[in-house]
């Protein structure tokens, strides 16, 4: 399977760059796989961020967590990375994960309107 391109939204990218070194390193190993339509090592499914939405689950030095969606082929979108710091996960994460989602979703949907016009 092709390389798919990985397209970070918001501050994501510089999100998952402060994580600790093998932190970052293991998300970056992961999302590889997901990459290469490959599935990660622990992972599961966010539908409370949006359909087909998965959270990458990174034990290293710490808990970091990074949302992703792979259903679109065009690329994987990394909607956000974060420390993980209490058991549950801060209503304030899930929230920025879904307003990127929808916001994706609205961008991709008036690409598709433009592509129809024309």
């Amino acid at each position: 399977m092709a390389e798919k391109p990985l397209r970070f939204l918001g501050s994501a990218l510089e999100d998952l760059r402060a994580f600790p070194d093998e932190a970052r390193r293991v998300a970056g190993h992961q999302l590889h796989l997901v990459q290469h339509g490959l599935e990660p090592s622990d992972w599961k499914p966010m539908g409370t961020v949006g359909p087909g939405v998965a959270e990458l689950r990174i034990h290293s030095d710490g808990a970091y967590r990074v949302f992703y969606v792979a259903k679109f082929a065009e690329a994987i979108y990394v909607l956000h990375a974060f420390a993980k710091r209490t058991q549950q996960t801060r209503n304030a994460d899930v929230d920025l994960g879904r307003h990127r989602y929808h916001e994706l979703v609205h961008a991709r949907q008036l690409q598709a309107a433009r592509k129809r016009r024309k």
